[in-house]
């Protein structure tokens, strides 16, 4: 069976409803263990480096941004090019930040994707080409290298008030445009144990993975250390060992019991729900009030021949309206479908069901954890 789920978009409400419903009881989804679980140890590392656009047609760094000049400078000075970098206005190079995402168990030669990033004031990076850039990792050591001609989803055109943007222009990626320098591989022979981590920690789940594991590995194999920690014991020593039995327990299948949850984005007024999502016994009552004030300006003219003088008097008025509160009433175990339903037989928008989820939370009629991003 398929979870539901309710989702509404900034007026646009879609119900997604499973093939077939079984009463109101939510049955657990089976997940493989690699879908779910991360292993301790294996990880992506963060890189950054400094590094130089050039090829633009004249969308580069103005002279304000003096530190593209000032690299540029460098970079002749190396090559036995002398000259001083205030006398010098070029607008076909940009400064960038560049970024990068080194692999677990990445090796000398590989390639990654590289994007880098405009920190001057360039208009757009489109048809620019990045020199060769070194890339730091945490430690401050040189992991990677960069260089070639950018892929830009975006461009700007025009200028003098009538312009031209399509996505963002200042942004770009070089895909395989770096090559891996260092070894980042982990040694895995001389591991005794293993510890696997939920990407979303239950202890119902974490126990019965454990459960799994050491039926297909023999007993005393796993355990669940918390929840979102199962510890394996390795057998025996050696990297083709701890690869072999980390490739068996991935393939296993565990049941995941998805939390009661509601996800509100108040600023686009998104809200997603489970079919998990229970309502204790509430009546709601929901009503609109607006408030308009409108101010006139009119002109006071004075009387023929008097001493007066001409005025612009402001005329303010208010005028208030409120629509009658609208009722819904559910009783004791309601799901979101009595609770999605009665809200749009009353014209609730997704703006409004955020200000009543957050009511009924209060009210401690909402069995569920509200998440307000």
């Amino acid at each position: 069976m398929r979870s539901k789920f309710w989702v509404g978009v900034l007026g646009l409400e879609m119900l997604l409803l499973p093939a077939t419903l079984v009463g109101k009881e939510s049955v657990p989804r089976k997940v493989r263990l690699g879908d779910m679980t991360t292993v301790e140890g294996v990880r992506n590392n963060l890189l950054i480096g400094y590094g130089l656009i050039v090829g633009l047609n004249g969308t580069g760094d103005r002279q304000q941004t003096v530190f593209s000049v000032q690299t540029l400078a460098n970079l002749l000075q190396k090559m036995g090019v002398q000259f001083t970098a205030s006398a010098v206005v070029v607008k076909n190079v940009a400064a960038v930040f560049v970024t990068a995402t080194l692999p677990p168990f990445a090796r000398p030669g590989t390639p990654i994707d590289i994007t880098v990033s405009s920190i001057g004031d360039a208009k757009s990076l489109e048809g620019g080409m990045l020199l060769f850039t070194t890339l730091h990792g945490p430690d401050g050591q040189i992991w990677a290298t960069a260089q070639g001609p950018l892929t830009n989803g975006g461009y700007t055109a025009g200028g003098r008030g009538n312009s031209v943007q399509v996505n963002h222009p200042t942004t770009a990626r070089i895909p395989a445009g770096g090559i891996v320098e260092r070894d980042a591989a982990m040694d895995l022979s001389h591991l005794t144990q293993l510890y696997l981590l939920l990407r979303d920690p239950d202890f119902l789940t974490a126990t019965e993975a454990a459960a799994t594991i050491e039926h297909e590995l023999g007993k005393g194999s796993a355990r669940a250390v918390d929840s979102r920690r199962i510890e394996i014991r390795v057998p025996t020593q050696g990297s083709e060992v701890v690869s072999g039995l980390l490739a068996r327990v991935e393939d296993l299948t565990v049941a995941v019991h998805p939390r009661a949850k509601v996800v509100v984005n108040e600023r686009t007024g998104t809200i997603v729900m489970g079919q998990e999502v229970s309502l204790g016994a509430c009546s709601i009552l929901h009503g609109t009030l607006s408030v308009m004030i409108t101010t006139e300006f009119q002109v006071s003219q004075p009387a023929p021949y008097s001493q007066g003088q001409t005025q612009v008097v402001p005329q303010t008025a208010v005028h208030a309206a409120e629509s009658p509160a609208r009722r819904i009433e559910l009783r004791e175990g309601a799901t979101v479908d009595d609770l999605i339903n009665g809200l749009q037989a009353i014209g609730a928008t997704p703006r409004d069901i955020v200000a009543i989820l957050e009511a009924i939370r209060a009210a401690g009629a909402l069995q569920a954890e509200l998440e307000l991003l």
